[in-house]
């Protein structure tokens, strides 16, 4: 036991006394010296650092559309002409679709009214489309325009408030940047029977005065389209013709729609015709568009078919609006005096395309590969 201790002692002070030779001191730093030097690139990266060149190249491109908060505010009528599309620099792009839909109520209800009035409630829809087609110095302009509207008043039969099928097709070759030669076809009708109602109160169908093809209008003509806006064409075509078809038997009859005998289906003119389009802005989301139409027939100048209409239209936002409709017309081969319908609804529109120059906000951000 005491033997163990002693050999104990004597090792611990052997220890000592070799610690304090600086030789050996001297040895162990320069062990752990040069380990910390073999590491020491491995640790510290800026330790002799070396600049290279790196060549880059765009890998990929990603175009970010910052995301915005949607509100319901009025949206701009659709385009009235093709100017901003067939003046587009995008060459990639031919076709382009627009259009609006609209349906408009009214309703007038009466109880114990010392006035008097009869309850009524009316609906009418429209729709208004078109496509049109762009290359170079060539463009196809397609326009589908539909409308119908029905009154139901107690005491009365429904009636019809409105009924309108207008078809255009209109082709033009670019002669100078707001000049066209065009050509183009008119199909103008209605989707059904049509009545007097201030001499047929309750009508009967052998008392109608119109219905679908008796008559319709079809109109063909060579000429030149100025265009120097989105909100005003001007078409002006000296050679066309203007073609009035009644298919209903009961209606061809000698004078009705200027037909010149009984049993006569098709009347042709040959004329000069006009046709201007022009919208204003009044003020924020209020316009008054104007559409005037002018045909001559060559062998009675004196008598020129006239045919405007005027339309206010008021947006409250995106969907809802107000519209104030004059129609005038006068047509020597119809009725010998100034023809005149106007209309006032509030309703539901829906918009869609249109937007040719609209242009997003876009963040563009770029991956690089070496």
């Amino acid at each position: 036991m005491i033997k163990n201790i002693f050999n104990l002692v004597l090792l611990i002070c052997t220890t000592l006394i070799f610690a304090q030779n600086n030789d050996v001191l001297r040895e162990v730093d320069s062990i752990f010296q040069h380990k910390w030097n073999e590491n020491l690139q491995k640790i510290d990266s800026l330790e002799k650092p070396k600049i290279v060149k790196v060549d880059s190249k765009i890998k990929d491109s990603i175009v970010v559309a910052p995301t915005e908060k949607q509100v319901d505010t009025p949206s701009e009528p659709i385009p009235i002409t093709p100017y901003s599309f067939i003046n587009m620099k995008n060459n990639e792009q031919h076709w382009f679709l627009f259009g609006q839909n609209s349906l408009v109520f009214n309703q007038a209800s009466f109880s114990n009214w010392n006035a008097g009035g009869n309850n009524s409630v009316g609906i009418f829809a429209k729709a208004d489309y078109s496509l049109i087609y762009k290359n170079e110095k060539h463009f196809l302009e397609n326009v589908l325009q539909l409308g119908y509207g029905l009154v139901a008043t107690e005491g009365q039969s429904t009636r019809k408030t409105d009924d309108n099928i207008n078809i255009q097709t209109n082709y033009g070759y670019e002669l100078a940047r707001t000049f066209y030669l065009s050509t183009g076809m008119q199909f103008i009708s209605q989707f059904s029977k049509g009545y007097n109602y201030s001499k047929t109160p309750n009508p009967i169908s052998e008392d109608r005065i119109s219905q679908f093809l008796a008559p319709a209008y079809i109109n063909l003509g060579l000429g030149i389209t100025y265009n120097p806006s989105e909100n005003l064409q001007v078409v002006l075509r000296l050679f066309n013709g203007q073609f009035t078809y009644v298919g209903d038997p009961l209606l061809q009859k000698a004078g009705k729609y200027g037909l010149e005998r009984d049993g006569q289906k098709l009347r042709g003119e040959f004329g000069a015709r006009m046709n201007i389009l022009h919208r204003v802005k009044l003020f924020k989301n209020a316009y008054f568009t104007q559409k005037l139409n002018l045909f001559a027939n060559y062998l009675a100048l004196n008598r020129v078919d006239i045919t405007y209409t005027g339309m206010l239209n008021l947006k409250f936002n995106k969907y809802i609006d107000v519209n104030v409709n004059i129609d005038l017309m006068y047509d020597d081969d119809q009725v010998k005096k100034l023809q005149r319908k106007q209309t006032l609804g509030i309703g539901l529109n829906y918009t869609f395309g249109g937007d040719s120059s609209k242009k997003v906000n876009t963040k563009l951000l770029r991956t690089y590969n070496k």
